[in-house]
């Protein structure tokens, strides 16, 4: 990681002192580093709006732009797109220099406009993006989940994600096992990943919130013209090994569940 990057963040971490408010998620001298700010916004809409900012610098920034994702429980997943929309546009005017905090101040102080463009533009955007559609740009992201502690909390959070993103398929228990079948937009999929990898969706054996650190990603991959897509997102329990075979054999991915469901019964 460039000296620059290691300045900056080390200002990042003296002026977002408070609990969470900085948190280092990935240090790597290949891949840059990865953190998260978290900021409230105050008199936001009559309430206060936390915002989780995922950063990722790449070796190269500032010369190159940073990723960023956004989330917020306050705020929808088209309107969380659109801040990281804004975002992005406002890291261009800053390029070649430090920009993390720049870009926080800014979100603070325009928030409240963002988020009333978004709600006016809601329904046109999401007509064109239905419309936009087309089978080419759906994937299928098939998650394997080692355990959930806080199963209620889990579950409910999940069918958020899928609610938000527009992404249909299903959450499966069979015995011990947990799967995540999902089918969506490719940028949808890849924002669920980021989601499920980065936020305190569980609890350790403490009772302590937690990250998700036991998932695998058993396949991500372009929907084929034999797959029935799923028209919503379901969460299911199976009594048999047999169930939930027929439930990929009817949505037409029995080859999907013949390649990665039997390992994990061994």
């Amino acid at each position: 990681m460039a000296a620059l990057a290691r300045e900056e963040l080390a200002a990042l971490a003296a002026i977002y002192c408070g609990p969470e408010e900085c948190e280092v998620l990935a240090v790597s001298e290949t891949h840059g580093i990865t953190f998260r700010i978290q900021i409230t916004v105050k008199e936001l809409l009559d309430t206060d709006i936390l915002l989780k900012l995922l950063f990722h610098l790449p070796v190269n920034y500032p010369s190159i732009l940073p990723d960023i994702s956004v989330n917020s429980d306050q705020l929808t997943r088209a309107q969380c797109m659109d801040v990281k929309d804004k975002l992005l546009e406002q890291a261009k005017k800053h390029l070649s220099e430090p920009m993390v905090h720049e870009l926080v101040l800014w979100v603070q102080q325009h928030l409240k406009c963002i988020i009333r463009q978004s709600t006016a533009v809601c329904s046109e955007k999401t007509t064109l993006s239905r419309g936009a559609g087309t089978e080419d740009g759906i994937w299928i992201l098939f998650l394997h989940l080692d355990h959930m502690r806080a199963k209620a909390k889990y579950v409910k959070t999940v069918e958020k994600w899928a609610s938000d993103l527009r992404l249909t398929g299903r959450l499966m228990f069979m015995g011990k096992i947990i799967l995540i079948l999902l089918e969506g937009d490719r940028s949808n999929i890849k924002e669920y990943l980021i989601l499920q990898k980065t936020s305190k969706v569980d609890v350790d054996s403490s009772r302590k919130k937690c990250k998700e650190k036991m998932i695998s990603v058993l396949c991500e991959t372009k929907i084929q013209p034999q797959h029935a897509r799923f028209q919503t997102f379901e969460v299911k329990d199976y009594s048999t090994i047999d169930e939930l075979q027929k439930e990929f054999e009817a949505a037409g991915l029995a080859t999907l569940f013949s390649e990665f469901v039997p390992p994990l019964l061994k």
